[in-house]
C-alpha cells in the first residue's frame, strides 16, 4: 500500500513539474521576474516585480492619475525599463514599431480589456520613460493619449502646446469624438524627464523569421507574354500598420520593404528588365503595378481612408490608386532611382518620373520635364507620358517630389 502511495506521489509530482513548465511562461526569482515576449521576430526578454502592478480604479481625473504615475514611478520598473532601452540600442527601432512594443509590454502588464484606463495610463507610463514627450487629455470617461510629433498627420486628433504639435495615439479605440463640444483637461506627468518628438517615418521592418512568410502568386502579361511571381509576405507587416495614421505622402511611399519580401520580388523583376532600355524598363515596372493585382477602393476594401505602403500593398488582394502609385515608386527607386513626382488630383494619385528625354505630354515642375507613369488600370491601356482624358484638364498639385540627389 505504502509502495503504491509512494508511486502515485512521485507521478503527481512529475505531472506538477510538466504543468509549470509548460504553462508558467515566466522565470522567477524572489520577487524578479524574467518574461520572454515574442515581438516581430524577435525574442525580448523582460525582466521586473510582478508585485510592482498598480492598480487604478478612480473615476478619470487630474489627482487620480497623478497619483497613479507617482505609484508606478516608486514601484519597481527600473530592470524592465533597461531592457526596453538595450533593445532599443541594440534594435534601433524606428518609433511606430518600438511603440508597438511598448504596446505589447502594457499589455502584458495590464490587459486592455481587463482595464482599459490602466493600460492607458501604463502606455503612458513607459512612453515617457523611453523618453517620448506625452500628453493626456481626459473628458468624463474619455482617455486620450497624445504624443509630440512634428509630421503632419491627417485622420487623427492633434493640438498646439508652447507651439509644438501632439497627435493622438488611442483615437481608433473611441470611434469619433467631438473635440470642439468636449471640454478636456490637460494631464502631463513627470517633466523632468529627456524628451523627443515621436516620427512616425519608417526606415527598417523588423527582422522577421522566415517562417512568418508565406509565399504569394502574382502574374500580369506583358507584350503578349505571362510573367508570374512567386513573392514573400509576411501577415505581421499588417499588425504593423493597423492604426498607422493618414500622414503625407513621403512617408508611405519611402516605407521600406522588409527584406525577405524584397528579395523575392526585386532580383525577379531586375532579371526580367535585364537588356531593356531605362524607358522600357520603367513601362515594364508600370504595367507590373497596374495588372498584378485587383483594384478596390479604401471604403470598399477598409471601410475609410487608408494609405497603404509598398509592402502593404504587395500584402493585400485590392488595392487604389494611392496604394499603387506608392509601390510604383518604391520599385523605380530601388532599381533605377529616377527623379520622381507625386500628381495628386482630387480623386486621383499618380506618378511622373525624369527620364533623359520626356515622353508623351511632359508635366513640368521647377523647371524639369516629368513624363506621367500611370500604375493604375484606366478605361484605356494608356503608355508612358499619357494620362488619362478624364484627368487632363483637371488641376492637380505635386504632393511630393523625390529627387535622388538630394540629401534629405
Amino acid at each position: 500500500m505504502n509502495l503504491i502511495r509512494n508511486v502515485l506521489k512521485k507521478r503527481l509530482h512529475i505531472l506538477t513539474l510538466i504543468i509549470l513548465t509548460v504553462f508558467l511562461p515566466e522565470i522567477t526569482n524572489g520577487q524578479e521576474s524574467t518574461r520572454e515576449l515574442y515581438f516581430y521576430g524577435d525574442s525580448i526578454k523582460l525582466n521586473f516585480d510582478k508585485c510592482a502592478t498598480v492598480d487604478y480604479t478612480d473615476t478619470l481625473s487630474v489627482k487620480s492619475i497623478t497619483q497613479f504615475y507617482d505609484n508606478v514611478v516608486a514601484a519597481n520598473y527600473d530592470s524592465l525599463i533597461n531592457d526596453m532601452r538595450a533593445y532599443k540600442l541594440r534594435h534601433n527601432p524606428d518609433d511606430w514599431v518600438y511603440y508597438q512594443l511598448i504596446r505589447k509590454v502594457a499589455q502584458y502588464i495590464s490587459p486592455k480589456e481587463d482595464n482599459y484606463y490602466r493600460y492607458t495610463l501604463y502606455k503612458w507610463y513607459l512612453l515617457k520613460q523611453c523618453d517620448y514627450n506625452t500628453t493626456l487629455n481626459i473628458a468624463g470617461d474619455k482617455l486620450l493619449l497624445y504624443v509630440q510629433s512634428d509630421e503632419n498627420i491627417y485622420d487623427i486628433p492633434y493640438y498646439l502646446r508652447y507651439g509644438k504639435q501632439y497627435v493622438c495615439l488611442n483615437y481608433h479605440d473611441y470611434g469619433k469624438v467631438d473635440l470642439k463640444k468636449t471640454q478636456f483637461i490637460e494631464v502631463t506627468g513627470d517633466t523632468t524627464i529627456a524628451k523627443t518628438a515621436f516620427s512616425y517615418r519608417l526606415t527598417q521592418l523588423p527582422e522577421f523569421k522566415d517562417e512568418d512568410y508565406k509565399e504569394k502568386d502574382l502574374e500580369f502579361n506583358y507584350n503578349d507574354y505571362n510573367y508570374t511571381f512567386k513573392i514573400k509576405v509576411n501577415p505581421e507587416v499588417k499588425n504593423i500598420f493597423k492604426n498607422y495614421p493618414v500622414a503625407d505622402y513621403e512617408l508611405y511611399f519611402n516605407a521600406p520593404l522588409s527584406k525577405e519580401t524584397y528579395n523575392s520580388l526585386i532580383p525577379e523583376l531586375k532579371k526580367n528588365i535585364k537588356g531593356m532600355s531605362v524607358k522600357n524598363g520603367v513601362d515594364y515596372l508600370m504595367h507590373f503595378t497596374r495588372y498584378a493585382f485587383l483594384y478596390e477602393t479604401d471604403v470598399d476594401n477598409f471601410g475609410k481612408e487608408k494609405r497603404l505602403s509598398p509592402e502593404q500593398t504587395l500584402l493585400y488582394d485590392h488595392s487604389d490608386c494611392e496604394d499603387r502609385a506608392a509601390l510604383f515608386y518604391c520599385l523605380v527607386k530601388e532599381i533605377y532611382n529616377l527623379p520622381m513626382i507625386v500628381l495628386e488630383f482630387p480623386k486621383h494619385v499618380t506618378i511622373a518620373v525624369k527620364f533623359n528625354k520626356p515622353i508623351g505630354k511632359p508635366i513640368m515642375y521647377n523647371g524639369n520635364a516629368y513624363s506621367v507613369c500611370e500604375p493604375t488600370p484606366q478605361e484605356q491601356d494608356l503608355q508612358l507620358g499619357y494620362i488619362s482624358p478624364e484627368l487632363s484638364s483637371v488641376r492637380y498639385q505635386v504632393a511630393y517630389a523625390y529627387n535622388p540627389n538630394s540629401k534629405k
